[in-house]
């Protein structure tokens, strides 16, 4: 075999093979795109977590899955082109959704079923935690900590995909997931359904250690840029605090979710 020198040949064969094993690496599992596909996947009831849309992209279809999601409580929110080119360089027509990798539960068949079975509820809401290791790591707790299901508002939460399932190290695949479309609405359900909501926050003096976890209760915990919103601190039975003895003035709020939720639980096991 001639061969011109200067040209070695295995190493050209080498990056040639690794070029191809690129090109056929799988996408992300958790994302579906086209028109075609979103729409089968609204019919068939398969839970998506959020879809994206093309910003001043207009069509008969876009207007129907729009509409189709808005009644299942499925996000939609208008992105530019650059963003979902981003996310697939395939022909996505303008629009992206994402499986979600776990099965969503009804809020009130799961406190009905608690009193029926003469548990007393323990409920975590979650509002607007967006980092996908921090909610991992939260549902981590509250499934090994007996949370009976964490509730969290249809827009601005974490997206519920493998890698959220992954950091709960499973746990997502136990413990119920409720999405609300208004977090108001739903705390003020739980406490119809005799409730004590806490709200874990640092605008208020009290502590955590003086809260009372001993009645059925929620804890609401608050997302990582600007902690629980003013409408649900209102409405709160009790705001608590962690105390903080050090120059850092807060805590990561998976650690602080796990705090409070075991003050919670010393509180009902001492009863």
């Amino acid at each position: 075999m001639i061969t011109k020198p200067g040209i070695n040949f295995r190493a050209f064969f080498v990056i040639l093979h690794m070029k191809n094993f690129k090109s056929k690496a799988p996408q992300n599992p958790s994302l579906i795109y086209g028109i075609h596909s979103i729409s089968e996947a609204l019919e068939a009831g398969k839970e998506i977590d959020k879809i994206l849309l093309q910003r001043g992209l207009k069509s008969d279809s876009l207007k129907e899955i729009s509409s189709k999601a808005a009644s299942l409580g499925v996000p939609v929110a208008q992105v530019p082109l650059e963003k979902l080119n981003k996310l697939t360089r395939k022909n996505h027509q303008g629009i992206i959704g994402f499986l979600s990798a776990i099965t969503y539960s009804s809020l009130d068949h799961i406190i009905s079923e608690l009193y029926t079975n003469g548990k007393e509820p323990f409920i975590l809401i979650l509002d607007r935690v967006t980092d996908v290791r921090n909610f991992g790591a939260i549902a981590r707790t509250a499934e090994c900590s007996g949370i009976h299901a964490i509730v969290i508002p249809a827009k601005g939460s974490a997206q519920i995909g493998p890698d959220a399932v992954k950091t709960s190290a499973g746990a997502l695949n136990h413990i119920p997931v409720c999405r609300v479309q208004n977090l108001k609405q739903t705390v003020r359900f739980l406490q119809d359904s005799g409730l004590h909501v806490v709200a874990c926050t640092e605008k208020t003096s009290s502590s955590i250690y003086d809260a009372d976890f001993k009645k059925p209760c929620a804890i609401v915990m608050g997302s990582e840029e600007d902690g629980i919103s003013d409408d649900i601190l209102r409405i709160s039975d009790e705001l608590a605090s962690i105390p903080m003895f050090g120059k850092v003035g807060s805590l990561n709020v998976s650690v602080a979710t796990s705090v409070i939720i075991y003050e919670a639980i010393r509180q009902k096991i001492s009863q």
